[in-house]
């Protein structure tokens, strides 16, 4: 029984070695004839062989994300899904060429290359096209340097187009939207219509038939009938202090009867809100309307100043009635 075993055994190992030699025989055939190799169909369709997909795959991939481009502003370049090639590996004759070039060709003929580059926009329009963000930082920065008055309209715009634009230099950018501020000397207000600065005050409370607001918020710094060396009488108004510039509305709708400067009132606006009543605004850096102009209550007529018989920026408020001056802070403030 052992001996059967042997034999058996022996005959087995005999016939595996056969087999196994057999088995490199025919790999060393098939290596010797043949080799492994990618066929490639695009939209379906057999282009060719590749000899190393890997490689092709890679060289495709890196012209679709615009390194395989000469111009630098290629962003990327797209391809659609039907354009791009698949693999079967194939055992074929040694002798079959590849033609991974001509295939890469193909892919390339159906891209669409996307261009990145930048606008400079001043409001919405589109005024020049820089190739990329330092060039558009250095034109910003130049205009803000040289204290253009559109600055504030300029800004940068990141653009993506099949479409290359035509460039324009720093220099040729900052000098076509350069806008030099104009500096504008102020005028002094012509004088128009007239005025009653009569120092009769009265300390009584008379109906005004309107209702009046504030002119401004502030300080009251002097009021109505105060004594004071700056003064030769009592003081006909109330005034109020504020930052110089600060807008002085009407007190209520009328006419403006007077603008212009007034001696010790320095700058000063009048205004008439019919039987009789008038509001006087002194000491102003400026009048915004002249004589017969009509205004609306809370209208912007002047503006806060220290002109005329004054030691600070306020305004001077004074109300009459028939020419006689009335404490205004008997109806506002």
């Amino acid at each position: 029984m052992i001996k059967k075993i042997l034999v058996f055994t022996r005959k087995s190992m005999k016939l595996t070695i056969l087999i196994g030699i057999s088995i490199f025989l025919i790999v060393c055939a098939v290596a010797l004839f043949f080799k492994p190799i990618y066929s490639v169909t695009i939209n379906g369709e057999f282009v060719g062989y590749s000899k190393d997909k890997s490689k092709l795959q890679m060289r495709i991939n890196n012209y679709m994300e615009g390194k395989e481009e000469e111009n630098s502003n290629v962003a990327f370049v797209q391809v659609e899904d039907e354009h791009l090639p698949e693999y079967k590996l194939c055992l074929l004759k040694r002798n079959v060429t590849t033609n991974d070039d001509e295939i890469f060709d193909m892919v390339k003929q159906s891209g669409v290359p996307y261009y990145k580059y930048y606008a400079i926009l001043e409001g919405e329009e589109e005024k020049a096209y820089v190739p990329d963000f330092a060039s558009a930082e250095q034109i910003v920065t130049q205009l803000k340097e040289k204290e253009s008055t559109n600055i504030d309209k300029i800004s940068i715009l990141e653009l993506y187009d099949t479409k290359l634009e035509d460039f324009a230099t720093v220099e040729e950018t900052v000098a076509a939207l350069y806008v030099k501020k104009v500096v504008v000397q102020p005028r002094k207000p012509v004088t128009t219509g007239k005025v009653n600065t009569s120092s009769k005050v009265s300390y009584q409370k008379v109906p005004l038939g309107i209702n009046l607001i504030r002119p401004i918020s502030g300080t009251i710094t002097s009021r109505f009938g105060a004594k004071s060396s700056i003064r030769v009488s009592d003081h006909t108004g109330l005034d109020i202090a504020a930052p110089r510039g600060t807008k002085i509305k009407a007190a209520a709708s009328g006419t403006v009867t007077f603008s212009g400067k007034k001696g010790s009132y320095g700058y000063l606006t009048v205004i008439s809100h019919g039987n009789g009543v008038e509001t006087y605004y002194g000491h102003c850096s400026k009048l915004y309307y002249s004589a017969g102009t009509k205004v609306e209550q809370g209208q912007a007529i002047a503006e806060v100043g220290s002109t005329g018989n004054s030691t600070g920026n306020h305004l001077h408020l004074e109300i009459r009635v028939n020419g006689v001056a009335y404490n205004p802070q008997n109806y506002v403030y």
